[in-house]
């Protein structure tokens, strides 16, 4: 059986992962082993830190609205049923932004559920 060199891909694959690391402080930026096992777990955190991102902004939109309604002498939970009772369809990120930049908006909506 033929003998197999794999310097220039083993080289190449080590090369590529360590362009990954840069950035990254003390022997794991330039050692291969210390390098792939930071990635690794940064990686891992990334995946799983960009769908908590989304449940954050779905709970900071909840409390923005939430003030908003108490400011008009409504609860959140009555808020939302009535907007579903009244085939409202806008979501919490809109919600939260007109709570927050254009009240008057708000309150106009608020009207619309409670009467």
């Amino acid at each position: 059986m033929a003998r197999v060199k794999r310097g220039k891909i083993a080289h190449k694959k080590r090369k590529h992962l360590l362009k990954y690391a840069k950035g990254f402080r003390w022997g794991r930026k330039a050692k291969y082993k210390l390098a792939k096992d930071a990635l690794y777990h940064a990686w891992k955190y990334a995946y799983r830190d960009r769908r908590v991102k989304k449940r954050e902004k779905r709970a900071l939109w909840q409390i923005k609205i939430n003030a908003a309604c108490r400011e008009q002498g409504i609860s959140y939970s009555k808020f939302i049923y009535g907007l579903k009772q009244k085939n409202i369809a806008l979501d919490r990120k809109i919600l939260s932004n007109l709570a927050q930049n254009n009240p008057q908006i708000f309150t106009k909506i608020i009207e619309k559920v409670n009467g």
